[in-house]
Protein backbone atom coordinates (compact mmCIF):
# COMPACT_ATOMS: atom_id res chain seq x y z
CA UNK A 1 0.00 0.00 0.00
CA UNK A 2 2.88 2.41 0.99
CA UNK A 3 4.70 1.41 -2.24
CA UNK A 4 1.37 2.41 -4.33
CA UNK A 5 1.13 5.85 -2.01
CA UNK A 6 4.58 6.58 -3.17
CA UNK A 7 4.27 5.87 -6.86
CA UNK A 8 0.74 7.71 -6.65
CA UNK A 9 2.96 11.05 -4.83
CA UNK A 10 5.54 10.71 -7.76
CA UNK A 11 3.75 10.86 -10.38
CA UNK A 12 1.38 13.60 -8.86
CA UNK A 13 4.85 15.44 -8.90
CA UNK A 14 6.01 14.95 -12.31
CA UNK A 15 2.84 16.82 -13.86
CA UNK A 16 3.79 19.58 -11.20
CA UNK A 17 7.19 19.79 -12.80
CA UNK A 18 8.08 23.45 -13.57
CA UNK A 19 10.17 23.85 -17.09
CA UNK A 20 13.26 24.11 -16.96
CA UNK A 21 13.32 28.33 -17.18
CA UNK A 22 11.18 28.67 -13.82
CA UNK A 23 13.63 25.99 -12.28
CA UNK A 24 16.53 28.03 -12.89
CA UNK A 25 14.66 31.09 -11.60
CA UNK A 26 13.88 29.20 -8.78
CA UNK A 27 17.66 28.33 -7.94
CA UNK A 28 18.86 32.36 -8.78
CA UNK A 29 17.27 33.43 -6.34
CA UNK A 30 19.40 31.57 -3.07
CA UNK A 31 22.53 33.42 -2.61
CA UNK A 32 23.18 33.28 1.08
CA UNK A 33 23.97 29.36 2.34
CA UNK A 34 24.23 26.94 4.77
CA UNK A 35 27.86 25.29 4.53
CA UNK A 36 27.72 21.56 4.38
CA UNK A 37 29.74 19.69 7.11
CA UNK A 38 32.27 18.45 3.85
CA UNK A 39 33.50 21.93 3.79
CA UNK A 40 33.31 22.75 7.41
CA UNK A 41 35.40 19.86 8.45
CA UNK A 42 38.73 21.53 7.65
CA UNK A 43 38.29 24.99 9.44
CA UNK A 44 34.80 24.62 11.67
CA UNK A 45 35.64 28.23 13.18
CA UNK A 46 35.38 30.04 9.86
CA UNK A 47 32.43 29.77 8.74
CA UNK A 48 30.74 31.01 12.64
CA UNK A 49 30.43 34.43 13.20
CA UNK A 50 32.70 35.40 17.05
CA UNK A 51 30.53 37.95 18.10
CA UNK A 52 27.87 38.75 16.14
CA UNK A 53 24.98 37.39 14.17
CA UNK A 54 23.65 38.55 10.54
CA UNK A 55 20.35 36.92 9.24
CA UNK A 56 18.51 34.03 10.49
CA UNK A 57 21.25 31.23 10.68
CA UNK A 58 23.30 31.94 13.93
CA UNK A 59 20.53 34.31 15.18
CA UNK A 60 20.30 33.50 19.19
CA UNK A 61 23.44 31.68 19.62
CA UNK A 62 24.03 32.37 23.19
CA UNK A 63 27.51 33.56 22.54
CA UNK A 64 26.33 36.21 19.81
CA UNK A 65 23.37 37.59 22.19
CA UNK A 66 25.17 40.14 24.00
CA UNK A 67 25.15 42.17 20.62
CA UNK A 68 21.44 42.03 20.82
CA UNK A 69 21.55 45.03 22.99
CA UNK A 70 23.83 46.95 20.90
CA UNK A 71 21.26 46.81 17.84
CA UNK A 72 18.42 47.99 19.48
CA UNK A 73 20.12 50.82 20.32
CA UNK A 74 22.00 51.01 16.87
CA UNK A 75 17.90 50.97 15.38
CA UNK A 76 16.68 53.90 17.58
CA UNK A 77 19.58 56.02 16.47
CA UNK A 78 19.43 55.41 13.23
CA UNK A 79 15.75 56.39 13.24
CA UNK A 80 16.25 59.38 15.29
CA UNK A 81 19.12 60.76 12.62
CA UNK A 82 17.01 59.58 9.44
CA UNK A 83 13.77 61.78 11.02
CA UNK A 84 11.62 58.67 9.64
CA UNK A 85 9.22 56.31 11.65
CA UNK A 86 9.79 52.70 11.76
CA UNK A 87 6.60 52.07 10.13
CA UNK A 88 7.87 53.90 6.96
CA UNK A 89 10.55 51.27 6.73
CA UNK A 90 8.78 48.01 7.06
CA UNK A 91 6.32 49.20 4.59
CA UNK A 92 8.87 49.17 1.83
CA UNK A 93 10.59 45.55 3.23
CA UNK A 94 7.16 44.20 3.55
CA UNK A 95 6.95 44.30 -0.34
CA UNK A 96 10.20 42.66 -0.59
CA UNK A 97 8.70 39.79 2.08
CA UNK A 98 9.29 36.79 -0.36
CA UNK A 99 12.39 37.91 -2.76
CA UNK A 100 14.14 38.16 0.72
CA UNK A 101 12.85 34.69 2.18
CA UNK A 102 14.10 33.95 -1.16
CA UNK A 103 17.20 34.50 -0.89
CA UNK A 104 18.25 31.95 2.05
CA UNK A 105 18.76 27.94 0.87
CA UNK A 106 17.21 27.06 4.15
CA UNK A 107 14.77 28.94 6.60
CA UNK A 108 13.80 25.26 8.86
CA UNK A 109 13.01 27.41 11.74
CA UNK A 110 9.76 27.63 12.44
CA UNK A 111 10.25 31.25 13.76
CA UNK A 112 11.34 32.21 10.56
CA UNK A 113 7.58 31.38 8.62
CA UNK A 114 6.61 34.49 10.83
CA UNK A 115 6.48 37.01 8.41
CA UNK A 116 6.28 40.00 11.25
CA UNK A 117 9.48 37.92 13.30
CA UNK A 118 11.21 38.06 9.83
CA UNK A 119 10.99 41.36 9.05
CA UNK A 120 11.83 42.69 12.28
CA UNK A 121 15.04 40.34 11.92
CA UNK A 122 15.60 41.95 8.84
CA UNK A 123 15.68 45.75 9.62
CA UNK A 124 17.10 45.47 13.50
CA UNK A 125 20.29 43.70 11.56
CA UNK A 126 20.10 45.83 8.29
CA UNK A 127 20.23 48.97 10.33
CA UNK A 128 23.05 48.14 12.53
CA UNK A 129 25.23 46.68 9.56
CA UNK A 130 24.31 50.37 8.43
CA UNK A 131 25.94 51.92 11.45
CA UNK A 132 28.81 49.79 11.66
CA UNK A 133 29.59 50.83 8.02
CA UNK A 134 29.10 54.82 8.68
CA UNK A 135 31.02 54.42 11.64
CA UNK A 136 34.08 53.32 10.17
CA UNK A 137 34.05 56.41 7.63
CA UNK A 138 33.31 58.70 10.14
CA UNK A 139 32.66 60.02 13.49
CA UNK A 140 29.19 58.52 14.96
CA UNK A 141 28.45 62.02 17.03
CA UNK A 142 25.14 61.12 18.05
CA UNK A 143 26.69 58.04 20.30
CA UNK A 144 28.23 58.67 23.33
CA UNK A 145 32.03 58.58 23.76
CA UNK A 146 32.29 55.74 25.78
CA UNK A 147 30.29 53.76 23.57
CA UNK A 148 31.02 50.30 23.56
CA UNK A 149 30.57 49.61 19.68
CA UNK A 150 30.82 53.11 18.24
CA UNK A 151 33.09 54.85 20.04
CA UNK A 152 36.67 54.93 19.01
CA UNK A 153 37.72 52.49 21.60
CA UNK A 154 35.25 50.14 20.45
CA UNK A 155 36.44 50.71 16.66
CA UNK A 156 40.10 49.50 18.16
CA UNK A 157 38.72 46.46 20.07
CA UNK A 158 35.43 45.27 18.34
CA UNK A 159 35.28 46.49 15.24
CA UNK A 160 38.32 44.44 13.39
CA UNK A 161 36.04 41.08 14.91
CA UNK A 162 32.56 42.63 13.47
CA UNK A 163 34.15 43.10 10.24
CA UNK A 164 35.72 39.52 10.01
CA UNK A 165 31.92 38.26 11.22
CA UNK A 166 30.92 40.57 8.49
CA UNK A 167 32.14 38.45 5.20
CA UNK A 168 30.92 34.85 6.72
CA UNK A 169 28.65 32.98 4.05
CA UNK A 170 26.18 32.00 6.15
CA UNK A 171 26.22 35.36 8.34
CA UNK A 172 24.63 37.91 5.09
CA UNK A 173 21.76 40.20 4.95
CA UNK A 174 20.40 40.24 1.23
CA UNK A 175 21.28 43.53 -0.30
CA UNK A 176 17.91 44.39 -1.07
CA UNK A 177 17.94 44.89 2.98
CA UNK A 178 20.66 47.75 2.94
CA UNK A 179 19.10 49.47 -0.81
CA UNK A 180 15.63 49.60 0.88
CA UNK A 181 17.11 50.97 3.57
CA UNK A 182 18.76 53.83 2.68
CA UNK A 183 17.08 54.89 0.15
CA UNK A 184 13.31 55.04 2.61
CA UNK A 185 16.13 57.02 5.18
CA UNK A 186 17.49 59.37 2.09
CA UNK A 187 14.06 59.88 0.34
CA UNK A 188 15.96 58.02 -2.37
CA UNK A 189 18.50 60.53 -3.36
CA UNK A 190 21.29 57.61 -2.05
CA UNK A 191 20.96 54.59 -4.54
CA UNK A 192 22.82 51.32 -4.72
CA UNK A 193 26.37 52.53 -5.59
CA UNK A 194 26.73 54.46 -2.42
CA UNK A 195 26.29 51.24 -0.49
CA UNK A 196 28.39 49.39 -2.45
CA UNK A 197 30.85 51.80 -2.01
CA UNK A 198 30.22 52.23 1.40
CA UNK A 199 31.27 48.46 1.65
CA UNK A 200 33.94 49.01 -0.56
CA UNK A 201 35.41 51.24 1.86
CA UNK A 202 34.57 49.93 5.16
CA UNK A 203 37.56 47.26 4.13
CA UNK A 204 39.72 49.04 1.56
CA UNK A 205 39.80 53.14 2.46
CA UNK A 206 42.21 53.84 0.21
CA UNK A 207 40.43 52.05 -3.31
CA UNK A 208 39.20 54.13 -5.80
CA UNK A 209 35.46 54.12 -5.94
CA UNK A 210 33.65 51.53 -8.49
CA UNK A 211 30.36 51.01 -9.75
CA UNK A 212 29.57 47.26 -9.12
CA UNK A 213 25.97 47.44 -9.80
CA UNK A 214 23.29 44.98 -7.71
CA UNK A 215 24.79 43.08 -5.52
CA UNK A 216 23.33 39.84 -3.47
CA UNK A 217 25.34 41.02 -0.53
CA UNK A 218 28.88 42.17 1.27
CA UNK A 219 30.45 39.51 0.71
CA UNK A 220 29.95 39.61 -2.82
CA UNK A 221 30.81 43.06 -2.81
CA UNK A 222 34.21 42.42 -0.83
CA UNK A 223 34.32 39.70 -3.76
CA UNK A 224 34.12 42.22 -6.37
CA UNK A 225 36.89 44.57 -4.93
CA UNK A 226 39.11 42.16 -5.51
CA UNK A 227 39.01 42.00 -9.05
CA UNK A 228 38.85 46.65 -10.15
CA UNK A 229 39.97 47.09 -13.69
CA UNK A 230 43.29 45.98 -14.64
CA UNK A 231 44.39 48.17 -18.12
CA UNK A 232 44.03 45.99 -21.05
CA UNK A 233 47.55 45.51 -22.03
CA UNK A 234 48.01 43.32 -18.75
CA UNK A 235 44.10 41.60 -19.35
CA UNK A 236 45.71 39.83 -22.59
CA UNK A 237 46.93 37.17 -21.39
CA UNK A 238 43.25 35.75 -19.89
CA UNK A 239 41.25 37.57 -21.98
CA UNK A 240 42.70 35.78 -25.17
CA UNK A 241 42.88 32.42 -24.32
CA UNK A 242 42.61 29.90 -26.81
CA UNK A 243 40.73 27.04 -26.69
CA UNK A 244 42.25 23.94 -25.55
CA UNK A 245 42.90 21.27 -28.08
CA UNK A 246 43.23 17.41 -27.36
CA UNK A 247 46.91 17.46 -27.41
CA UNK A 248 47.01 19.90 -25.04
CA UNK A 249 44.98 17.47 -22.35
CA UNK A 250 48.08 15.40 -21.37
CA UNK A 251 50.48 19.24 -20.86
CA UNK A 252 46.85 20.72 -19.01
CA UNK A 253 47.44 18.02 -16.18
CA UNK A 254 50.99 19.59 -15.04
CA UNK A 255 51.26 21.56 -12.22
CA UNK A 256 53.20 24.43 -12.05
CA UNK A 257 56.76 23.89 -10.17
CA UNK A 258 57.10 25.73 -6.52
CA UNK A 259 58.26 29.09 -6.30
CA UNK A 260 61.90 28.09 -5.59
CA UNK A 261 62.42 26.15 -8.50
CA UNK A 262 61.02 28.68 -10.80
CA UNK A 263 63.39 31.17 -9.07
CA UNK A 264 66.31 28.00 -10.22
CA UNK A 265 65.30 28.06 -13.62
CA UNK A 266 65.77 31.67 -14.29
CA UNK A 267 62.19 32.94 -13.54
CA UNK A 268 62.20 36.20 -11.99
CA UNK A 269 59.18 37.62 -9.72
CA UNK A 270 58.02 41.26 -9.53
CA UNK A 271 54.88 42.89 -8.06
CA UNK A 272 51.86 43.41 -10.92
CA UNK A 273 51.18 47.14 -10.62
CA UNK A 274 47.33 46.18 -9.48
CA UNK A 275 45.74 44.46 -6.34
CA UNK A 276 43.26 42.70 -8.58
CA UNK A 277 43.93 39.34 -7.98
CA UNK A 278 43.43 38.56 -11.49
CA UNK A 279 46.33 40.27 -12.14
CA UNK A 280 49.15 37.07 -12.79
CA UNK A 281 50.99 37.80 -16.02
CA UNK A 282 53.75 36.31 -17.36
CA UNK A 283 56.52 37.89 -20.08
CA UNK A 284 60.16 37.32 -20.90
CA UNK A 285 61.02 35.59 -17.77
CA UNK A 286 58.88 37.91 -15.41
CA UNK A 287 56.54 36.53 -13.13
CA UNK A 288 54.44 39.30 -11.75
CA UNK A 289 51.80 38.42 -8.89
CA UNK A 290 49.64 40.93 -6.96
CA UNK A 291 50.60 41.83 -3.59
CA UNK A 292 48.69 40.20 -0.72
CA UNK A 293 49.01 40.72 2.58
CA UNK A 294 48.57 37.53 4.83
CA UNK A 295 46.67 38.11 8.37
CA UNK A 296 45.27 36.32 10.33
CA UNK A 297 41.35 37.07 8.87
CA UNK A 298 42.97 36.24 5.31
CA UNK A 299 42.09 32.42 5.95
CA UNK A 300 38.47 33.02 7.45
CA UNK A 301 37.84 35.57 4.16
CA UNK A 302 39.26 33.40 1.84
CA UNK A 303 37.46 30.15 2.66
CA UNK A 304 33.54 32.18 2.96
CA UNK A 305 34.49 33.31 -0.34
CA UNK A 306 35.78 29.69 -1.89
CA UNK A 307 32.61 28.34 -0.27
CA UNK A 308 30.37 30.76 -2.16
CA UNK A 309 31.98 30.12 -5.44
CA UNK A 310 31.27 26.40 -4.60
CA UNK A 311 27.69 26.82 -3.63
CA UNK A 312 26.37 29.49 -5.82
CA UNK A 313 26.30 28.51 -9.58
CA UNK A 314 27.37 31.10 -12.63
CA UNK A 315 29.08 33.48 -9.83
CA UNK A 316 32.45 32.29 -11.35
CA UNK A 317 35.71 30.61 -9.85
CA UNK A 318 38.10 33.58 -10.04
CA UNK A 319 39.17 33.45 -5.73
CA UNK A 320 39.08 29.33 -6.47
CA UNK A 321 41.69 29.80 -9.40
CA UNK A 322 43.95 32.25 -7.42
CA UNK A 323 44.36 30.37 -4.58
CA UNK A 324 44.78 26.96 -6.67
CA UNK A 325 47.41 28.81 -8.29
CA UNK A 326 49.27 30.74 -5.49
CA UNK A 327 48.77 26.93 -3.34
CA UNK A 328 50.81 25.43 -6.93
CA UNK A 329 53.83 27.74 -6.36
CA UNK A 330 53.67 27.70 -2.05
CA UNK A 331 55.74 24.11 -0.86
CA UNK A 332 57.30 25.32 1.98
CA UNK A 333 58.93 28.43 3.58
CA UNK A 334 61.37 28.73 1.35
CA UNK A 335 58.79 29.62 -1.34
CA UNK A 336 57.11 32.27 1.11
CA UNK A 337 60.95 34.09 1.93
CA UNK A 338 61.16 34.11 -1.73
CA UNK A 339 57.58 36.02 -2.43
CA UNK A 340 58.48 38.28 0.83
CA UNK A 341 62.00 39.15 -0.62
CA UNK A 342 60.20 40.54 -3.85
CA UNK A 343 57.43 42.50 -1.90
CA UNK A 344 54.61 40.34 -3.07
CA UNK A 345 53.47 38.83 0.07
CA UNK A 346 53.33 40.85 3.01
CA UNK A 347 53.42 38.64 6.20
CA UNK A 348 51.40 39.55 8.99
CA UNK A 349 51.57 36.31 10.81
CA UNK A 350 55.63 36.61 11.37
CA UNK A 351 56.75 32.55 10.47
CA UNK A 352 56.82 31.93 6.77
CA UNK A 353 55.73 28.16 8.00
CA UNK A 354 52.36 29.40 8.93
CA UNK A 355 52.00 31.24 5.60
CA UNK A 356 52.79 27.86 3.95
CA UNK A 357 50.46 25.70 5.45
CA UNK A 358 47.47 28.06 4.87
CA UNK A 359 48.10 28.57 1.44
CA UNK A 360 48.45 24.64 1.09
CA UNK A 361 45.31 23.59 3.21
CA UNK A 362 42.66 26.63 1.61
CA UNK A 363 42.67 24.24 -1.48
CA UNK A 364 41.91 21.10 0.28
CA UNK A 365 39.13 18.86 -1.03
CA UNK A 366 38.00 21.83 -3.91
CA UNK A 367 38.12 21.01 -7.16
CA UNK A 368 39.02 23.32 -10.38
CA UNK A 369 36.99 23.16 -13.40
CA UNK A 370 39.90 22.34 -16.18
CA UNK A 371 37.99 24.48 -18.98
CA UNK A 372 37.32 27.08 -16.62
CA UNK A 373 40.94 28.22 -15.13
CA UNK A 374 41.83 31.76 -14.90
CA UNK A 375 45.37 30.82 -14.67
CA UNK A 376 45.68 28.28 -17.31
CA UNK A 377 47.63 30.34 -20.23
CA UNK A 378 49.60 31.73 -17.52
CA UNK A 379 50.76 28.40 -16.26
CA UNK A 380 51.39 26.84 -19.65
CA UNK A 381 53.34 29.97 -20.28
CA UNK A 382 56.18 29.11 -17.17
CA UNK A 383 56.07 25.27 -17.99
CA UNK A 384 57.40 25.73 -21.43
CA UNK A 385 59.42 28.18 -20.21
CA UNK A 386 60.88 25.75 -17.76
CA UNK A 387 60.85 23.28 -20.61
CA UNK A 388 63.59 25.09 -22.65
CA UNK A 389 66.88 22.92 -23.12
CA UNK A 390 68.74 26.19 -20.96
CA UNK A 391 66.45 26.72 -18.64
CA UNK A 392 65.80 23.50 -17.72
CA UNK A 393 70.04 22.39 -17.44
CA UNK A 394 70.36 25.24 -15.69
CA UNK A 395 67.57 24.47 -12.97
CA UNK A 396 69.20 21.02 -12.76
CA UNK A 397 72.57 22.27 -12.24
CA UNK A 398 71.56 25.02 -9.46
CA UNK A 399 69.53 21.86 -7.70
CA UNK A 400 71.91 19.23 -8.00
CA UNK A 401 75.28 21.27 -6.98
CA UNK A 402 74.22 24.76 -5.37
CA UNK A 403 71.61 23.79 -2.99
CA UNK A 404 74.17 24.17 -0.02
CA UNK A 405 77.28 25.81 0.76
CA UNK A 406 79.79 22.59 1.03
CA UNK A 407 78.67 21.74 -2.46
CA UNK A 408 79.41 25.05 -3.64
CA UNK A 409 82.73 25.15 -2.43
CA UNK A 410 83.03 21.50 -3.84
CA UNK A 411 82.14 22.90 -7.45
CA UNK A 412 84.58 25.66 -7.22
CA UNK A 413 87.24 23.84 -5.63
CA UNK A 414 86.78 21.06 -8.88
CA UNK A 415 86.82 24.45 -11.38
CA UNK A 416 89.62 25.97 -9.58
CA UNK A 417 91.38 22.84 -10.06
CA UNK A 418 90.61 22.62 -13.57
CA UNK A 419 91.85 25.96 -14.21
CA UNK A 420 94.71 25.22 -12.60
CA UNK A 421 95.43 21.88 -15.10
CA UNK A 422 94.85 23.64 -18.18
CA UNK A 423 97.43 26.96 -17.23
CA UNK A 424 99.94 23.82 -16.23
CA UNK A 425 99.41 22.24 -19.69
CA UNK A 426 99.86 26.00 -21.30
CA UNK A 427 102.68 26.33 -19.53
CA UNK A 428 104.20 22.83 -20.69
CA UNK A 429 103.66 23.16 -24.29
CA UNK A 430 105.42 27.29 -24.16
CA UNK A 431 108.58 25.68 -22.48
CA UNK A 432 108.85 22.63 -24.87
CA UNK A 433 108.35 25.27 -27.60
CA UNK A 434 110.83 27.88 -26.37
CA UNK A 435 113.60 24.88 -25.92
Amino acid sequence: MEQVDWVVEVDEEVQRLVDSETEMEHWTKRSIYRIPTSFTDLNKKAYIPQVVSFGPYHHGEDHLKPMEEHKQRALLHFLRRSNKSLESFVEVLAKDLRRLKDCYDQLDDPMWHDDDKFLQLMILDGCFMLEILCSANRTMEDYALNDPIFSNHGKIHILPFIKRDMLMLENQLPMQVLYSLVAVESNGTKDKEYINNLVLKFWSPNTPLSCFGTCLHVLEVYRKSLFPDIPDGRQRQRKHRRKPRVSDHKDGDDIIRSAMELNEAGIRFKKSKTVNLMDITFRGGVLKLPVIIVDDAMEFMFLNLIAFERLHVGVGNEVTSYIFFMDSIIDNEKDVALLYSTGIIQNALGSDKAVANMFNSLSKDITLDPDNNSFDEVRKMVNRYCKKAWNEWRANLIHTYFRNPWAILSVIGVIFLFALTILQTIYSILQFYNK
